[in-house]
């Protein structure tokens, strides 16, 4: 019994030892764990908040054109879409990456069409500038529909569609917006017709007695749209202020392509890119808007294709 009355009494100091250490644990670390932290030498652990507020640019435009960051509203909406992109980190960090890739191709275009450059902005929310298709049967970079891409020029067929050919589609991105400023007369509600159209845009503006985008109530999609473009733009041009340090090292780049004609039909694609010194893999990585394994050309009609340079 005396042996039992020890075994008891070591059982419950060895529980609330384990107690007290599990509470020291979960009380989180103190004041002078955080202050060691802060001084930590490199390679020791260092403690930065995850987290952080980020101050607001004193000004903000979109093509040359003021938003209004006076308004309480306009601040609150920005703010949803700075933090939603910035702490996306992979995401954007893929983007700014892939941006290396095809912005530049993408800012001869849109000045040789004197389309303000911030309208890269808008094909890179679209579309993260990869080839994707939406449920509404949206494509590519500018994101057209088959009837708009047509309206527009764009070849859609079952073996060509030149939605996903990124630069006959800003080409044809150029149109819609030039056909727009003709219509609205300022960029910001040119970039905000490319969400809900310009009919869309035009019956809320004379419903509500108000031409101005900021003023307007959209649908929530529409009423982020502007917004999402204007984040992006801050955190492309100021990375550092966000956490994104990459040097042009950093960022994707396209290969040195030469293009090759096609006067006559192919019927095997991979066989034709073999003889060329390529394969089937590199002719559709550079030519996304071929979408068959043949290409049938009509009389008279020619396509150029691009190739890697070996």
């Amino acid at each position: 019994m005396k042996n039992y009355h020890i075994y008891t009494l070591y059982t419950l100091i060895a529980v609330l030892f384990g107690m007290v250490l599990y509470l020291m644990n979960s009380a989180g670390p103190t004041p002078q764990t955080f202050e060691r932290l802060g001084k930590a030498q490199v390679g020791e652990a260092r403690f930065t908040p995850r987290v952080k507020i980020f101050d607001l640019p004193d000004e903000l435009d979109f093509a040359g054109e003021t938003v209004p960051l006076g308004d309480r509203d306009i601040i609150e909406r920005l703010e949803r879409e700075l933090y939603v992109n910035a702490y996306w980190e992979s995401n954007m960090l893929l983007m700014m990456k892939r941006s290396g890739k095809f912005f530049p191709e993408i800012e001869k275009i849109l000045a040789k069409h004197r389309i303000p450059e911030d309208f890269k902005y808008l094909a890179l929310i679209e579309s993260g500038l990869m080839n994707v298709a939406s449920p509404a049967g949206a494509r590519g970079f500018w994101q057209f529909l088959e009837g708009t891409a047509k309206d527009y020029g764009l070849e859609v067929s079952k073996e060509v569609d030149e939605r996903y050919h990124y630069e006959k589609a800003t080409e044809a991105a150029c149109k819609y917006l030039q056909k727009a400023y003709a219509r609205f007369g300022n960029w910001t509600s040119v970039a905000a017709s490319y969400n809900i159209g310009q009919a869309g845009l035009s019956r809320r503006m004379n419903d509500q007695h108000q031409p101005d985008y900021y003023q307007l109530l959209l649908n929530e999609e529409t009423s982020r749209y502007m917004f999402r473009i204007l984040a992006f733009k801050e955190i492309f041009e100021n990375p550092g202020k966000y956490g994104f340090e990459l040097t042009r090292d950093d960022m994707y780049e396209l290969p040195e392509l030469q293009a090759l004609v096609i006067k006559s039909t192919v019927k095997d694609l991979a066989e034709w890119s073999i003889k060329h010194g390529s394969n089937y893999k590199e002719l559709k990585n550079y030519n996304p808007w071929l979408r068959q394994d043949e290409l049938n050309v009509k009389r008279g009609k020619e396509y150029i294709v691009q190739l890697p340079v070996k």
